[in-house]
């Protein structure tokens, strides 16, 4: 399957509710994933999103500051194989 999403990997699973929920009230489509082999760090989940969003996501991610990112990364899926990360910001 053909896709590019971002996602939001945290260290602490009670950041990932939070910022989702931040998220969703800021009028984002967003839900909690289990994060991608290749990030393996942190708790296990992180927050999907739209790569299209990503600008808006980082204006709430300055807003809210949460604890515990490990990051913001675009995953691209596409062309079969291993999926592509590319980092959108560190914290």
């Amino acid at each position: 399957m053909d896709e590019v999403f971002g996602i939001a990997a945290f260290r602490s699973r009670q950041q990932v509710m939070n910022f989702e929920g931040a998220l969703r009230r800021a009028g984002l489509r967003v839900k909690v994933i289990s994060t991608p082999r290749d990030v393996a760090v942190g708790c296990g989940l992180s927050v999907r999103f739209e790569i299209a969003d990503a600008g808006s996501v980082m204006q709430v991610l300055q807003k809210t500051r949460p604890g515990n990112l490990i990051g913001l990364y675009q995953v691209d899926r596409r062309g079969g194989g291993r999926p592509k990360l590319t980092v959108l910001a560190r914290m």
